[in-house]
C-alpha cells in the first residue's frame, strides 16, 4: 500500500488524479479502523494533514466556508456562537483525542448515517464542495450523500470544505447510545431555526440509510408558527402541536434493528428527541436567546 503525503492543495487533486483509489485521511477515526481490522486495504492512503488550505474558515457570500480539515475541537472553539448546532454535535464526538484530530469532512466522506457532523449541515442547507485538477462542483448535502457509506464523489476528486449559514436563530442537536460519551448514536436529531425566513431545519441521524430532513414535521410545524404569529409574538408552542412534530419526525425516520438497537425503538427515540429539541430551540428563541 502506498503511502502519499502532498504538502498543498494542488499537489493534493495531482495526487488524487495520478491515483484515484487513494484514500484521503485526516485525522483517520474512521479508516484507520477499517485497516486496522481488515476490512478495507486501498491501493494507496493519502495524508492531507500537511495541507493548508484544507484546514480554515471564512466567510463567503453570507455563508462560513470550512475548510474538510477543520477538526471538531476547532468548531468548538472558533465557532460555537456562530454555528451552536454544529457545535453541539461535535461535542459529543468519541473524547478529546479524537474531538482534536477528527473533522466534518471526514463524516461526509464517510457518509455514515449515524456520523454526528451530518444532521446540522442538512438542518440548515449546508452544501459541499468538492474538487479535482478539473475543476470545483458545489452541491446541497443531501445530494452528496447518496447512500450509506455512498457520496457522490468522482473518482479523481477530495472534499475540500463545506458552506454552511450562520446560525440566525436557536439550533439544537441530540443524540441516543448506550453511554453518555464516546458512542455511536443509536439515532439523532438536528433542528435550526431560521426566524427570518420562518423556517425549521429538522434532520434525523442513524435511523435510516442517510441522514433524513423530515420535510413533513417541518412543513407542520412552520404552518403552526405562521399561523399561530408564533414567530412575532414568541408564546410557546401548545403541547399537541409538539407531539404532533416528534409523531411526525418518527414517521419520516426509516429504521432497521441492529445490535445496538430495534427499528421500533429508533422511531420512538427519534420522536422524542425530536419534540424536546424543538421545545428546546424554542425556549431559547422565546428568552431571546
Amino acid at each position: 500500500m502506498e503511502f502519499l503525503r502532498p504538502s498543498n492543495w494542488r499537489e493534493a487533486l495531482e495526487a488524487k488524479a495520478a491515483h484515484p483509489g487513494a484514500k484521503p485521511i485526516f485525522g483517520g477515526t474512521d479508516l484507520m479502523v477499517e485497516l486496522n481490522f481488515g476490512r478495507a486495504r486501498p491501493e494507496a492512503v493519502m495524508d492531507l494533514t500537511r495541507v493548508p488550505e484544507i484546514q480554515g474558515w471564512e466567510e463567503e457570500e453570507g455563508r462560513l466556508r470550512i475548510g474538510a480539515g477543520m477538526t471538531y475541537a476547532r468548531i468548538l472553539a472558533e465557532l460555537k456562537d456562530r454555528l451552536p448546532g454544529l457545535a453541539m454535535a461535535s461535542r459529543t464526538v468519541g473524547s478529546p483525542q479524537i474531538r482534536n484530530r477528527g473533522t466534518v469532512g471526514g463524516n461526509l466522506g464517510t457518509a455514515s448515517p449515524a456520523g454526528d457532523g451530518l444532521p446540522p449541515l442538512y438542518a440548515s442547507d449546508a452544501k459541499v464542495e468538492v474538487a479535482s485538477v478539473r475543476g470545483m462542483r458545489r452541491f446541497p448535502v443531501g445530494d452528496f450523500i447518496i447512500g450509506p457509506k455512498q457520496n457522490a464523489l468522482e473518482a479523481d476528486e477530495l472534499i475540500s470544505g463545506f458552506l454552511i449559514p450562520e446560525a440566525s436563530g436557536p439550533q439544537q442537536y441530540s443524540k441516543i447510545g448506550p453511554r453518555n460519551a464516546m458512542v455511536i448514536a443509536v439515532c439523532s436529531f438536528g433542528l435550526a431555526l431560521h426566524p427570518e425566513q420562518g423556517k425549521v431545519g429538522a434532520c434525523i441521524g442513524s435511523a435510516g440509510p442517510t441522514p433524513i430532513q423530515a420535510r413533513e414535521a417541518e412543513a407542520f410545524i412552520e404552518g403552526v408558527l405562521e399561523e399561530g404569529n408564533l414567530w412575532e409574538s414568541r408564546v410557546g408552542i401548545g403541547d399537541r402541536a409538539l407531539a404532533r412534530f416528534g409523531e411526525l419526525s418518527g414517521m419520516a425516520a426509516r429504521p432497521i434493528s441492529d445490535v445496538r438497537a430495534s427499528a421500533e425503538y429508533r422511531t420512538h427515540a427519534v420522536g422524542v428527541l425530536a419534540r424536546r429539541s424543538l421545545s428546546w430551540a424554542w425556549d431559547e428563541y422565546r428568552n431571546g436567546r
